[in-house]
């Protein structure tokens, strides 16, 4: 445990360890993880280690800064979330970015993880952007062989500020990785979220945010599941005062025999008028062996908004397959193009050029492994 502790701070994880001690590990009797089994985290019973950080460890400015820490952290992630708990209760480190007020940065800011085969990590993360900063945030995780990660991460996103944050799940095929990120954004702040699944054998990713008045915020997804890879992504974007705009946009591709769920979540509050809420969903399915699980949904409790959402399923279109062939594009070239047209759309919206060239080469050799796979069984 971290060495340095804060009396509310401490009550805090002992309240975490003590739910999930009563409830332990989900299962799929529960709503919220109808199509997620997560038995095979709860027997892998992996050693729980540190996570390694690169810099601006939260463990440090513990020590050093613990008022600080104390009036954020563990406010916002809600330990109702068994993984919420379960790190809660034993995380040791992660990172902590605490942006000035009036502070723009003008190079983005990386979190890098990098798992232990065979073991458990509980990565705890706190960014507080000050009133009027500016800031851009790429968290990645990756590893080798077979591992469990558990990340938290609370964003504090101040009044008039800009946030721009990219999360990118690399993990190993065989690992575990289950994370959420709780925003809170103050009045007139801009945040947007990039959250992109490329890993993994079984991910499940909670991004949920909070508007007050005047707030924009966006949530983006991507996620690509091949083989027997399953990726579970839930959102939530709760409108909880007036004059407030939300964008989302979650594209998958799936392949093999994988299978992914989205269940996205708008939330209009009473006091919340004047909310514009989109929410979209499209899924592009290349396996008849895959499955995919959608819910988008509005829960809209006021009565001066304008709210919309929805999903789609569907193929590679055989016009524009043909269309291509037909320009002399060979059929597996043409196939490739299709795909990462569909994916860029979400790519394109990152506004960090390393973070686009980095995924636009990782969806290029994720479409030539997947052709050589095909061909091998073929």
């Amino acid at each position: 445990m971290i060495a340095t502790m804060i009396s509310d701070l401490a009550d805090i994880r002992k309240c975490a360890a003590e739910r999930f001690e009563a409830h332990g590990f989900p299962t799929t009797r529960e709503e919220e993880w109808r199509f997620t089994n997560v038995a095979p985290i709860a027997k892998a019973q992996f050693p729980t280690i540190a996570p390694s950080v690169d810099g601006h460890s939260l463990r440090t400015a513990l020590e050093r800064h613990p008022g600080l820490i104390e009036e954020y952290l563990g406010h916002y992630a809600n330990c109702e979330n068994t993984f919420v708990a379960l790190n809660t209760a034993n995380f040791e480190d992660g990172a902590f970015l605490n942006i000035p007020p009036s502070t723009v940065m003008e190079e983005p800011l990386w979190i890098e993880f990098t798992a232990v085969p065979d073991r458990t990590t509980h990565p705890r993360n706190l960014i507080i952007a000050g009133a009027g900063s500016q800031v851009q945030i790429v968290e990645r995780y990756t590893g080798h062989g077979p591992y469990f990660t558990n990340a938290v991460t609370e964003i504090v996103v101040g009044e008039n500020a800009i946030v721009e944050h990219v999360k990118l799940e690399e993990e190993s095929p065989d690992a575990f990785h289950v994370a959420t990120i709780q925003v809170h954004q103050s009045r007139n702040s801009n945040f947007k979220s990039h959250n992109i699944s490329l890993g993994g054998l079984l991910v499940r990713n909670d991004v949920n945010a909070v508007l007050s008045t005047g707030c924009e915020g966006t949530l983006n997804g991507l996620y690509l599941a091949n083989g027997k890879q399953h990726i579970d992504n839930h959102t939530a974007l709760d409108h909880v005062a007036p004059n407030a705009a939300s964008h989302e946009l979650y594209k998958g591709i799936l392949d093999g025999a994988s299978s992914v769920v989205f269940n996205g979540k708008i939330l209009v509050r009473k006091d919340a008028q004047k909310t514009d809420a989109k929410q979209t969903n499209k899924n592009l399915v290349l396996s008849e062996n895959s499955v995919i699980n959608t819910k988008p949904e509005l829960q809209i409790l006021a009565d001066d908004v304008r709210c919309t959402h929805g999903a789609t399923i569907g193929q590679l279109d055989e016009e524009a397959l043909f269309y291509l062939r037909s320009r002399g594009i060979g059929k597996a070239e043409a196939r490739d193009l299709l795909i990462y047209a569909f994916a860029r759309d979400v790519i394109d919206r990152i506004g960090i050029p390393g973070v686009r060239a980095h995924l636009e080469k990782a969806l290029f050799e994720s479409l030539m492994h997947s052709r050589c796979s095909a061909e091998a069984v073929a």
